[in-house]
């Protein structure tokens, strides 16, 4: 469990989802039980596996269009992939260039007509990672001429409401590079039908950043390191936890990236509880992780050889998740960001004592 080849499986091309069910709801969703059963269902089927009582933690970032074309003086052309706004002109950003790209190098915004809007400067780099310096605000920016970051496996389709479809219906914090995709199955019906049956629904802000498009490398994968994302975890989610543990319910991440927040906000002195926060995590949960706040998890399936992949045998058990794959694959699920969704009770039971 801790060779990169033990998380990799064969996953038939046709089974990549290119564009999301018609409806929110209606997509697949794959439960696995505490008994280790796994069942068929719908997304809108989820009520079912739910109690009163419960609490769904939501991570309500938006996507933002972090995408921008840019082109050289030279005439060459560039793709800049904007991760992290840091102040009024400055960014982090990951830049595509056929040739080496130094310090001090500059070039030019364009808008999707290929005409110049502002200008950027490389201040500084950090691996993959650029500093830039604009000469304009790089959120006025992105929003007025940059596309979403779709991710590369998602071919171009005509008809697809992408600036729609890939945004949660609760998106509401700005900052993400890549949708926070286990959300993307909510819709305003089921969420109204959840509250209804006394299910409670707080949120946190996780901004996914370019680690999402970052392969782990490393052969032995403890030598692996996370990008730093930002996250917020506020009162307000805490105390739904806190009452959620009083009344004896469960919390239920909707992502993993809603699940690393919680599990960065443990409290170390109260098990199941989580302590009001903000800040950058880099957290890394693979098999051997000891889960101290989440019962269970809303995600859609993962790429092979993925830390998402890691994260997902840690809560549920390597050889689950191994059997959970495979009878998603047999079964025609669909894969990645517009696929289908599984809800899994962990292997680890939360002790709220």
């Amino acid at each position: 469990m801790q060779n990169l080849t033990d998380y990799d499986y064969e996953l038939p091309e046709a089974l990549i989802a290119q564009a999301p069910s018609a409806q929110r709801s209606h997509s697949r969703l794959l439960v696995l039980d505490k008994e280790k059963s796994l069942h068929d269902q719908y997304f809108h089927q989820l009520e079912q596996w739910l109690q009163a009582g419960d609490l769904i933690v939501l991570n309500d970032s938006a996507v933002i269009k972090a995408r921008l074309k840019a082109r050289k003086p030279s005439g060459g052309a560039l793709e800049v992939l904007i991760e992290r706004v840091l102040s009024a002109q400055t960014a982090l950003a990951m830049i595509g260039s056929n040739k080496k790209l130094a310090v001090d190098q500059r070039f030019h915004i364009l808008n999707q007509q290929g005409a110049p809007v502002c200008e950027a400067v490389i201040k500084a780099r950090h691996d993959s990672i650029f500093v830039l310096e604009f000469n304009a605000d790089p959120f006025a920016v992105m929003q007025e001429h940059g596309s979403l970051p779709l991710p590369p496996y998602i071919r171009d389709q005509a008809g697809r409401d992408d600036s729609n479809r890939y945004q949660t219906i609760y998106g509401k914090n700005p900052g993400s590079v890549a949708a926070p995709t286990a959300g993307l199955h909510f819709d305003r019906p089921l969420i109204e039908q959840l509250q209804r049956m006394g299910v409670s629904i707080t949120s946190v802000t996780l901004h996914v950043g370019l680690g999402t498009f970052s392969p782990v490398r490393e052969a032995v994968i403890d030598k692996h390191r996370m990008h730093a994302e930002v996250y917020v975890l506020g009162e307000d989610c805490a105390q739904a936890i806190a009452t959620t543990r009083q009344r004896g319910g469960r919390v239920i991440a909707v992502g993993t990236t809603a699940l690393r927040t919680l599990e960065t906000c443990a409290n170390p002195e109260q098990i199941g509880h989580v302590i009001a926060q903000h800040g950058e995590t880099q957290l890394f949960i693979r098999p051997g992780f000891s889960f101290k706040v989440c019962d269970a998890l809303i995600t859609n399936f993962h790429l092979p050889k993925s830390s998402l992949l890691m994260l997902v045998s840690a809560f549920a058990g390597f050889k689950t998740i191994r059997k959970l794959y495979a009878h998603a694959i047999e079964k025609q699920y669909r894969f990645f960001s517009y696929g289908d969704a599984c809800l899994l009770f962990g292997s680890q039971a939360v002790d709220a004592a």
